[in-house]
C-alpha cells in the first residue's frame, strides 16, 4: 500500500514538475507584473497626493501675494505653478485671479496672456477653458483686435456661456459699426438670460440704444397707447 502511494505520489510530482516546467516562467512573469503594477499604482497614488499638496502650499503663497496686490510675488507664484503643476486646478484658478490683478494694475498686455494660457491649459475641463476665453475676448474687444477677439469667442462651446458670449459678440459688432447685427446679439443674449439676473438690465441699456425698447419701456407705451 506504501509502494502503492510513493508511485502516486511520484506520478504526481512528476506532472508537477513538468506543468512548472512548461508554465513556472509565464506564471512568474504574471505574478511579478501584477506585483509591480500594485506598487506602481501605489507610487502614484502617492506622487499624486505629494504633488498636490505641493500645489497648495504654492497657491497659498501665490493667494497671500494676491490678498496684498503686491502683482511681482504673485506673477513669480503663478509662474511657479504653472511650471511645476500646470495640470493642476491650482494653476487654473491661479491665471484667472492674475489676470484680475494684472488688468487692476492696468497690464492688459499680461492680463491677455494670463487668460490665454488658461484658455489653452486650464484643468477642469471646458467651463474654467471657456470663462478665460469670455474675459479674454473682453480685452481683446479693449484692444480693438477684433479678428482674435471673435475667434475666441468662437471657440466657446459651454452652453452656460453662450448668452455671455452672444453679448461679447454684440459688444464686438457694435464697435465695428455693424449695428443691425450686433442687435441680434444682443437680442440673442437677453433671451438666454434668466430674468432673475441684473446682468439683464445691461443687456437691456445696449438694446435700448440701438432703439430697442425695454420691457418697461415697451408695458409703459402699451398703457399711454390705452
Amino acid at each position: 500500500m506504501a509502494a502503492h502511494l510513493d508511485l502516486e505520489e511520484q506520478e504526481q510530482l512528476e506532472q508537477l514538475k513538468a506543468f512548472w516546467k512548461r508554465w513556472g516562467n509565464l506564471i512568474t512573469w504574471l505574478i511579478t507584473a501584477a506585483l509591480a503594477a500594485f506598487a506602481a499604482w501605489q507610487g502614484w497614488n502617492w506622487h499624486q497626493r505629494d504633488q498636490a499638496a505641493q500645489a497648495a502650499a504654492m497657491y497659498e503663497e501665490f493667494d497671500r501675494a494676491l490678498t496684498a496686490q503686491d502683482l511681482d510675488k504673485a506673477a513669480v507664484a503663478v509662474a511657479d505653478l504653472k511650471a511645476r503643476f500646470a495640470g493642476t486646478s491650482y494653476a487654473t484658478q491661479a491665471g484667472l485671479q492674475i489676470a484680475r490683478l494684472q488688468l487692476d494694475k492696468d497690464k492688459a498686455d499680461d492680463a491677455r496672456q494670463s487668460l490665454a494660457w488658461v484658455a489653452e491649459h486650464g484643468a477642469d475641463g471646458a467651463p474654467y477653458r471657456d470663462l478665460a476665453r469670455l474675459r479674454l475676448a473682453g480685452l481683446q474687444i479693449d484692444a480693438k483686435a477684433y479678428d482674435e477677439a471673435l475667434k475666441t469667442l468662437d471657440a466657446i462651446k459651454t452652453p452656460e456661456y453662450a448668452a455671455l458670449a452672444a453679448d461679447r459678440r454684440g459688444d464686438l459688432l457694435l464697435q465695428q459699426g455693424q449695428r443691425d447685427a450686433a442687435r441680434a446679439e444682443y437680442q440673442k443674449a437677453l433671451a438666454g438670460i434668466d430674468k432673475a439676473q441684473d446682468y439683464r438690465r445691461l443687456v437691456e441699456a445696449k438694446l435700448a440704444t440701438l432703439g430697442v425698447p425695454t420691457v418697461v419701456e415697451a408695458t409703459n407705451a402699451v398703457g399711454a397707447a390705452q
